[in-house]
């Protein structure tokens, strides 16, 4: 079980913005917050960080659990709106799993982002 995965980002405060913005619908924001570094997490667990650098590349893939297929449509939305890419809108991927209901955003650094849930209607 990973604990937390830090990114470098090459715009710092562009990408806080994305990430503040599109991960809001799945309940992460910034909890740990130093001059060049952010720790989104839910509660006051940080789990996930962007911190300035070189952007990464190739860029990844990184994938965030959602409760329920409406917080996946609702994190399109949000990422869309904090000017995301589309990358693959909400819906089934019964090529993955019958239930695997996801989406994909395209971040400022040109990594995809999704949002996905795994569980039944």
């Amino acid at each position: 079980m990973l604990d937390h995965l830090i990114i470098t980002v090459s715009d710092f405060a562009a990408s806080r913005e994305f990430y503040e913005k599109a991960l809001a619908p799945l309940e992460y924001q910034v909890v740990m917050h130093m001059d060049d570094a952010a720790g989104f997490g839910v509660m006051d667990k940080p789990d996930f960080f962007i911190k300035q650098g070189e952007g990464v590349n190739p860029p990844i893939h990184i994938a965030f659990t959602s409760r329920d297929r409406e917080t996946v449509d609702a994190f399109h939305a949000a990422a869309l709106a904090a000017g995301g890419t589309d990358n693959g809108p909400p819906g089934l991927r019964a090529d993955y799993h019958p239930n695997y209901y996801g989406a994909f955003i395209i971040d400022p650094d040109g990594h995809n982002i999704e949002a996905v849930c795994h569980r039944p209607l």
